[in-house]
């Protein structure tokens, strides 16, 4: 019981409402700070691309940070276990503001994809770490009052970012390059707040770093996210690139799974795969960042190219998609924290997130800003009742050793759909677009500017072509486009049936019913219990030889910190069998030296 109990929290069991509250308050202000960026970013993306690299950039600088944040999730967890939360936090937040000011200073579009990919580290950390902490200090049972608090960041600030980022393009006196450096004072400030209110303990735990299994995980993804990106614009999909990359993703995959089978502190146990929530929540989660990333990154290209939208404009239209995410997660999360019931939420989440997507397919040309309003509030509601329930259920579904590596497992494979999804649906686009390009002008009797190279420039600059041309490049992006969202349903349906398989576990926590209190212990029974644990205890302490079972299991009972078994066990039962053996035979009477010791050595 003592065991589980320091297992279960490093620093204490209860954390106050008001305490809690004030780690909050760091918590999502690094959050804004990064999630801000990427927003910003997102609405000025077609803008950016479009003078520094044309628009058959516009995948590849989304997905350099997709592809960093996915392949660091998993690591920043594990090294928070070995380092300290806090510590790790902070890090994470300085690689990012460093890597944002690098990335406003870019010159080309290789400099800048560079940047975003270091980016993208940071935003890993800080995604994957505010989750494990909030996991540390708030049972599962609360954790769906505070994650309304976390959906409720993560509203603002796509509020707020496209707002910002389409006033910061079309204001001639700043220009794009402050929509990275914008971040700057916001993570300040954070910073100063973390470093004042976070205080959590520093635990010492085994300081193994598994590099083989991040470097095969990294490879495995890297060489996927590689073909996908580039397969079909630098080289054909039925080309010796694409069987290098498919191939070299494989084996990478396969000596990451040997990898993590046989390391001493994985990055992701293989024991968290024997957990049914965890594979589930996983699977889950990998199609919710297929379809949620997918949809806000190629979400802007249609409003302001199509639409003919300005930047302020276009973030203007997410609004009615975060304020039904916002409302969505926290009301749900209310309700979670009120009956204990989780399950029908993200059940109901993905296939309302399938026919968002489902709606945003029919948009065309003419479309009106109401129904684009409406398809998009749907979609918000979708992602607001399914991302934070999943991250609730697989941590409520973990053991609480397993808290950190658990959290960032499902993050990791959120990120890695988002990457995957972002790489995927921008070959697609990039496909559809040009087969479409040259299949309309061709109809149309019009020769294309450049013939087969034709590149298209920023969205004002499209908006500028000659009308014959102009009217084929906005069908063409129509059209490709609405075979996007058309192939994000799917998605969300499988993500969808795996939710239907998950077992709605009771959620932990002490405001739940309450519960038949365990019948105390008679006096005789407290006395019986004390001296079988000094007997263990002095089993242990005097084994020799071939270790026995018994030895085995005390040792069990300590984390894996370099010692040996033996040193493990007999420090288990100094420092826990021992001590609670006399407090157990303390409780019965009044210590008397025949009572206590009974024949046994202290």
């Amino acid at each position: 019981m003592v065991a589980q109990a320091q297992a279960e929290s490093p620093a204490k069991q209860h954390y106050s409402h008001r305490e809690i509250l004030e780690v909050m308050s760091g918590l999502m202000l690094a959050m804004l700070t990064s999630m801000i960026s990427t927003s910003v970013v997102g609405t000025a993306l077609p803008t950016i691309v479009g003078e520094l690299g044309g628009q058959d950039q516009y995948s590849w600088v989304a997905s350099a940070t997709m592809l960093t944040m996915t392949v660091s999730t998993p690591l920043w967890g594990k090294l928070s276990d070995l380092f300290g939360r806090k510590l790790l936090f902070q890090t994470a937040l300085g690689l990012f503001v460093a890597a944002s000011l690098v990335a406003g200073l870019s010159q080309d579009i290789g400099q800048l994809i560079a940047a975003r990919a270091v980016q993208g580290l940071g935003v890993g950390g800080l995604s994957a770490l505010a989750q494990v902490i909030l996991g540390d200090i708030v049972s599962p049972r609360e954790r769906g009052r505070y994650s309304g608090y976390m959906g409720a960041v993560f509203g603002i600030s796509t509020v707020a970012g496209p707002l910002l980022g389409g006033f910061i393009v079309d204001a001639d006196w700043l220009g794009w390059r402050w929509c990275f450096y914008v971040v700057v004072p916001f993570a300040l400030v954070s910073f100063i707040v973390i470093q004042k209110v976070l205080k959590l303990p520093r635990i010492r735990r085994s300081t193994s770093i598994d590099i083989w299994g991040a470097t095969t995980i990294t490879a495995s993804a890297s060489s996927l996210m590689l073909l996908l990106t580039l397969g079909g614009n630098e080289f054909e999909w039925n080309s010796v690139w694409t069987y290098l990359l498919g191939a070299l993703s494989l084996l990478m995959l396969a000596l990451a799974v040997l990898s993590e089978r046989t390391a001493r502190n994985p990055i992701l146990p293989p024991r968290l795969f024997r957990n049914r929530t965890f594979v589930l929540t996983s699977i889950a989660s990998l199609f919710v960042g297929m379809a949620m990333f997918g949809a806000m990154i190629y979400l802007p290209q249609y409003l302001q190219i199509v639409k003919g939208l300005s930047p302020t404009n276009s973030g203007l239209m997410t609004l009615p998609m975060v304020v039904a995410l916002f409302l969505a997660g926290v009301i749900s999360g209310k309700i979670v924290t009120n009956t204990g019931k989780w399950k029908i939420f993200p059940v109901a989440g993905l296939l309302i997130v399938a026919i968002g997507l489902l709606l945003l397919s029919r948009l065309h040309v003419d479309s009106s800003e109401w129904l684009i309003g409406f398809d998009v509030a749907v979609l918000g509601v979708g992602l607001g009742l399914s991302m934070q329930m999943l991250i609730l259920a697989a941590q409520n579904g973990s053991e609480p050793h397993d808290m950190a590596s658990t959290t960032s497992g499902v993050s990791f494979f959120r990120s890695l759909g988002g990457a995957v999804g972002v790489a995927a649906f921008g070959a697609i686009l990039t496909n559809r677009l040009m087969s479409e390009l040259i299949e309309q002008a061709t109809a149309a009797g019009i020769k294309l500017p450049g013939g087969g190279d034709f590149k298209l420039g920023s969205p004002g600059a499209i908006q500028q072509l000659p009308e014959p041309i102009k009217n084929i490049v906005l069908e063409s992006f129509t059209r490709g486009l609405e075979t996007v969202f058309m192939v994000g349903v799917p998605i969300a349906l499988l993500g969808f049936l795996a939710t239907l398989f998950l077992k709605e576990l009771p959620l932990r926590g002490s405001t739940g019913p309450a519960t038949p209190e365990p019948k105390p212990l008679s006096k005789d029974d407290l006395v019986l219990a004390g001296l079988l644990l000094e007997l263990i205890a002095q089993r242990v302490e005097r084994v020799n030889g071939r270790p026995s079972a018994l030895l085995t299991a005390v040792a069990k009972m300590a984390p894996p910190d370099g010692r040996s078994e033996r040193e493990r066990a007999r420090a288990v039962a100094q420092d826990i069998l021992r001590p609670t053996s006399r407090a157990l035979i303390a409780q019965a009477a009044p210590p008397q030296k025949d009572l206590v010791t009974g024949g046994i050595s202290q």
